[in-house]
């Protein structure tokens, strides 16, 4: 048994009242699914510039017609401070989620990022504090790591950021930071390390990798692979990210206020992604052929290699990882190839 198998055996036991941020977005939607399952009260809010009304109504599907009735939805915009006064009211716990992700895209709109990832994660924390939620935990980035060498990544030790996007998750930290000193109001950051799984978009401008390969393969097409292939990434199964946010926000008092980082600590390079995506991938049709890459030059802000020391989660929260990456891949891949169908299916 483990911590969190032993949480979610007594939250099965008592309600209580949480409010996701981004909640038709990929990890958000996870939460959801999760809470729900659990019995737990969930307000939600989004505004559906990142997330999917078929991520929610995905999660329906899952859960009880009872357990449905536990959620409110609430659309609106984490830049609007009326709405997260709204979606924090009566609430104990708060997982922040809503962010714009991706490096590109934040090089590409530096002002959008920022008004959305800090402006609106500084709202989420004055209504919260404003309504006294016993615990706030908010989607922080390895990207906090920017350019400092060190592997594996320890949460105290950090470089100078490389793209708008680490700044703005910096910024979150350092507000995180201040509110406990100005206010004794306590938040508590998850460093996520390229999370994928289920619901994460394969589709756009800045797709993630293991959604955006896997559809690729498929289809026959040439895989892109940004520098020589060994870039390599700390690859992180969603179910993990929902594990590290639902300890965070019931954690104790010496735990709580506290930045972690939430991965395997697991070093895979893309050469290596790519062929396991294609193990993955044969299960389901075993003449799905070895895709072909083309190799480029390497992307503006990104990191060479990236990999978690998880030590502090598994000590102060009791994480532990319950994927590693094939394992997640595996589990994973039949919603991306449903996914893949149900897009070809609109196109016809």
């Amino acid at each position: 048994m483990t911590d969190y198998t032993d949480l979610k055996t007594k939250l099965l036991r008592e309600n209580h009242s949480w409010c996701i941020t981004g909640v038709a977005g990929f990890i958000g939607s996870n939460l959801l699914e999760t809470l729900l399952k659990l019995n737990q009260n969930v307000t939600g809010l989004d505004n559906f510039s990142t997330g999917y009304q078929k991520n929610l109504d995905e999660v329906k599907s899952k859960v009880s017609a009872q357990q449905w009735q536990n959620f409110n939805f609430i659309e609106g915009d984490i830049r609007n401070l009326d709405d997260c006064h709204t979606a924090v009211k009566g609430v104990e716990y708060v997982l922040h989620q809503a962010a714009l992700g991706s490096v590109p895209r934040s090089l590409a709109d530096p002002i959008l990022t920022n008004a959305v990832n800090v402006s609106g994660q500084l709202n989420m924390l004055v209504a919260a504090r404003d309504a006294n939620v016993k615990n706030f935990v908010y989607a922080a980035s390895s990207s906090t790591y920017g350019d400092h060498p060190g592997l594996p990544k320890v949460e105290d030790t950090i470089g100078s950021p490389l793209s708008p996007y680490a700044v703005t998750k910096y910024v979150n930290e350092l507000y995180g930071s201040v509110f406990e000193t100005a206010y004794n109001f306590k938040s508590t950051g998850l460093r996520y390390f390229n999370v994928f799984g289920p619901r994460q978009d394969p589709q756009g401008a800045y797709a993630a990798v293991i959604p955006l390969w896997t559809a690729a393969i498929i289809a026959g097409d040439t895989l892109f692979i940004n520098g020589d292939g060994e870039t390599s990434r700390d690859f992180c199964f969603v179910d993990n990210a929902v594990q590290a946010n639902i300890l965070a926000a019931v954690a104790q008092d010496d735990a709580a206020g506290q930045v972690y980082n939430v991965a395997c600590n697991v070093r895979t390079s893309l050469n290596q992604l790519k062929d396991m995506i294609h193990l993955s991938l044969q299960k389901f049709d075993n003449e799905v052929q070895a895709p072909e890459v083309t190799y480029r030059e390497f992307r503006a802000g990104d990191v060479r290699h990236s990999q978690a020391d998880i030590a502090k989660a598994k000590k102060l929260l009791g994480f532990e990882p319950s994927h590693q990456i094939q394992q997640g891949i595996d589990e994973a891949m039949p919603w991306y190839l449903d996914s893949l169908k149900e897009e070809q299916a609109e196109l016809a």
